[in-house]
């Protein structure tokens, strides 16, 4: 089997190191992911500027872009060099904090996956909290996503999906059950903060600190509140049947 990995945190992170090495266990790895961080830069793709590229290591590449610049980039041209085929399996992570609710439209860990699964190709995302003052879960995290790695490639006709897995902050004894979870909301504090440089212009600081999960049974973020880790699949087609159905009937 053959897995592309990537991440938004960069290809230095701890979390990319971890993730490669326990789906190692299962197969060939192809690490390709942005030479330095890239979080909040979802789906953007580098169209009109050159991509550079540095090897790192016989199965590393450091893409000077978006995370996915990199998963293209693997997918297209590295996987099919090394190895002659795309990949089996994408997997992005681990990230630095959780991708839960509204935040998978701003995740760079989560649109990597998604252009895997964009491409055809089952992808899992992997993100995990972090509690100030105590020492991440990487272990934990790295074997909860190996799991899910090697049930996606056990299962027959795998369709071409995203994964969403998010893994909650626990003593690495303590392995949390996986529950499936519906796509909830994460209500933010709002912020902008205005500033100024020592040369008097202005410049902003925007995104205030998480205020709330919305309490819908059966949503990620209440099942991730109640300890539990959450697995989401994410569909690529953003219509919404209620608003489409609704006014069908409407000459605009």
């Amino acid at each position: 089997m053959l897995f592309l990995v990537s991440n938004d945190d960069g290809i230095d992170a701890t979390g990319i190191k971890v993730l490669e090495q326990s789906l190692s266990a299962l197969g060939k790895v192809v690490v390709c992911a942005p030479k330095t961080e890239q979080s909040a830069k979802s789906h953007s793709f580098s169209m009109h500027e050159a991509i550079r590229v540095t090897q790192h290591a016989e199965n590393r590449w450091a893409v000077w872009g978006t995370p996915a610049d990199s998963v293209y980039l693997g997918i297209h041209h590295f996987c099919q060099q090394m190895y002659g085929q795309k990949p089996d399996l994408v997997v992005s992570g681990i990230n630095r904090g959780t991708n839960l609710g509204t935040d998978v439209h701003y995740s760079g860990t989560v649109a990597a996956a998604q252009e895997g699964a964009f491409s055809g190709i089952p992808s899992l995302a992997v993100s995990l909290k972090l509690n100030e003052g105590e020492p991440p879960c990487w272990e934990l995290a790295g074997r909860l996503a190996h799991r899910i790695a090697e049930k996606m490639l056990g299962t027959p006709n795998m369709p071409s999906v995203c994964l969403n897995l998010n893994v909650p902050a626990v003593a690495d004894h303590v392995v949390p059950d996986i529950r499936w979870a519906k796509l909830g909301a994460r209500h933010y504090h709002p912020l902008v903060e205005k500033r100024e440089d020592p040369r008097g212009r202005a410049y902003y600081w925007v995104g205030g600190h998480h205020r709330a999960f919305c309490n819908r049974e059966g949503t990620d973020g209440r099942l991730f509140s109640e300890g539990h880790a959450t697995l989401t699949p994410l569909t690529r087609d953003l219509t919404d049947e209620g608003v489409f159905q609704g006014l069908a009937d409407v000459v605009w």
